[in-house]
């Protein structure tokens, strides 16, 4: 087989074959190559010691050299080269308490997590898959190097990898690592917060997020998101639903864009209903202030797993109003645009839409059509240029000020009601307009 490698990759292995070590582009590079991806990074082995490594390259970074890593710099761009080795015993299933170096590459090969990523090539041995890594790419399969247990055992985040990249590739967990996986998952528990939300969102932002259910049916959700699991199996008897809330939350999932923000919403929009779930005498359910309950529970979730705080403030916005239901008038549009606010409003009707195509057909093109003629208020709306903002308005604080307005609550609760009048009113967003209402307002 054949890998096209990147001329700064050929350059790097052959200055280190030039001076008689091995080196190798290793793991996902090697398996995106084959898939015919575009690897997003090219890690490098080698058989060279990370002194030797340096004593090569004009350019280095110590990235991690207590592990065998140095960081090869080509003009703007980086390549982790690391030394063949052997992890010692793992204290704190994530790292291991000692790395020893070796000069085999199988040994460096065997303490890899999946076979798939366990592969190595260079231009003159080519493919070195000594796992079975091509194998279970053909078989679209999931599968850990060695014994599974032993993988997890060494570092749990693996577990979650593991669903990650059935994610990704939309390939099956193979059933012997799909076991350890069951009885490996509480230890997911020793894992970084920070590590395990950087699984979820690649998880999330994939071509398959509903593959989440497999971390639920693995036990993996128990310790990581344990709402989720209090959302499978609560039935929505209502018209407006066909799935039970989980259910519905995988639909939506697939059915909004691969966006971070986007992803994360449909994840927490309906997590609030288990808690205000009430059904009528009629038998039919109810969820009523569910949004709040999703809000904070988001929230909650967010902070727990680290998230920054820009995207806590975006994504518990939307999940809010993801429920929001007006009729598309432009004074609704425009005091809904402020309300939520111009930058996330598209978000929220691709949420909109997402929820509604996840719902039963029950008057579903009649949601859809408002959607659209929301979508459409709104992009007149910033085509016209119409107040939405205090930002926008014709008038500002000291422009008050110097009408005899004093400073302080009056003169903010002035700017908006001026402000609810020209979202009504487009037309009267106009200085010398606004400062004549203000005049008789005030009696000034």
């Amino acid at each position: 087989m054949k890998i096209t490698l990147p001329e700064k990759v050929t350059m790097i292995i052959e200055n280190l074959q030039m001076h008689g070590y091995e080196a190798y582009a290793v793991g996902g590079c090697v398996r995106d190559s084959i898939l015919a991806k575009r690897p997003q990074d090219w890690d490098i082995t080698t058989s060279a010691k990370p002194e030797q490594i340096k004593s090569l390259f004009r350019r280095t970074v110590d990235t991690g050299i207590e592990h065998g890593t140095v960081t090869v710099v080509f003009g703007k761009d980086m390549f982790e080269v690391t030394t063949y080795r052997i992890d010692g015993m793992y204290e704190d299933s994530r790292h291991p308490k000692e790395v020893i170096f070796t000069n085999k590459l199988e040994e460096d090969l065997k303490r890899r997590d999946f076979t798939i990523n366990a592969m190595a090539y260079n231009d003159e041995v080519r493919l070195v898959d000594v796992f079975g890594g091509m194998r279970d790419l053909n078989h679209h399969l999931i599968r850990c190097v060695g014994d599974p247990k032993e993988r997890f055992e060494e570092d749990a985040l693996r577990i979650l990898r593991a669903v990650r990249f059935s994610a990704q590739l939309n390939f099956p967990i193979e059933p012997f690592t799909a076991a350890a996986i069951r009885n490996h998952a509480q230890a997911l528990e020793n894992i970084s917060a920070e590590r395990i939300q950087a699984e979820l969102v690649k998880l999330l932002v994939s071509n398959h997020p509903e593959r989440i259910q497999d971390a639920y049916e693995l036990g993996i959700t128990k310790v990581i998101l344990p709402e989720w699991d209090q959302m499978v199996g609560v039935r929505q008897n209502t018209p407006h639903h066909k799935y039970d809330v989980a259910g519905h939350t995988l639909h939506a999932l697939k059915n909004v864009k691969k966006d971070k923000i986007l992803r994360l919403t449909m994840l927490f929009h309906d997590m609030g209903k288990p808690d205000m779930k009430t059904t009528d005498e009629s038998g039919r359910d109810h969820f009523k202030g569910h949004a709040l309950v999703s809000e904070e529970k988001a929230r909650a979730i967010m902070r727990r797993l680290k998230f920054d705080n820009e995207t806590i403030k975006k994504v518990t916005k939307l999940v809010c109003y993801h429920d929001y239901r007006i009729e598309a008038t432009g004074p609704n549009v425009r005091r809904a645009m402020n309300r939520i606010s111009v930058e996330l409003f598209p978000y929220y009707l691709a949420i909109r839409m997402a929820d509604v195509k996840a719902q039963s057909p029950y008057r579903r093109r009649e949601k859809i059509e408002n959607i659209i003629a929301m979508r459409e208020v709104y992009q007149e709306t910033l085509i016209s240029g119409h107040c939405v903002t205090l930002r926008d308005l014709a008038v500002t604080g000291k422009d008050l000020m110097e009408l005899g307005m004093k400073p302080g609550r009056e003169l903010g609760s002035m700017l908006n009601e001026l402000l609810e009048w020209v979202i009504d009113d487009p037309d009267c967003n106009k200085k010398e307009i606004l400062c004549e209402y203000v005049k008789e307002r005030v009696g000034l």
